[in-house]
């Protein structure tokens, strides 16, 4: 049965991220996984418009009168 295990290598020593496998011998394969940086990027906004928005209303209250609502339908 085959099992994986993550590790990393620093200075030509394996590091174990997960619990380290115990066997007395073994074959292993070893594959080296590039460093990937992070797709998602933190969006910020433009300096033009920094700091110029404005609440209108949450997740509780609504921002229309109740008697406003009928038109919505």
């Amino acid at each position: 049965m085959l099992k994986s295990y993550e590790a990393t290598i620093e200075d030509g020593q394996l590091k174990w991220l997960t619990d380290e496998p115990k066997p007395s011998s073994a074959r292993v394969i070893v594959t080296i996984l590039e460093e990937i940086t992070p797709l998602v990027k933190r969006r910020t906004p433009p300096a033009a418009i920094t700091g110029k928005g404005k609440t209108l209303g949450d997740l509780v209250s609504s921002i229309l009168e109740e008697q406003d609502w009928e038109c919505l339908k």
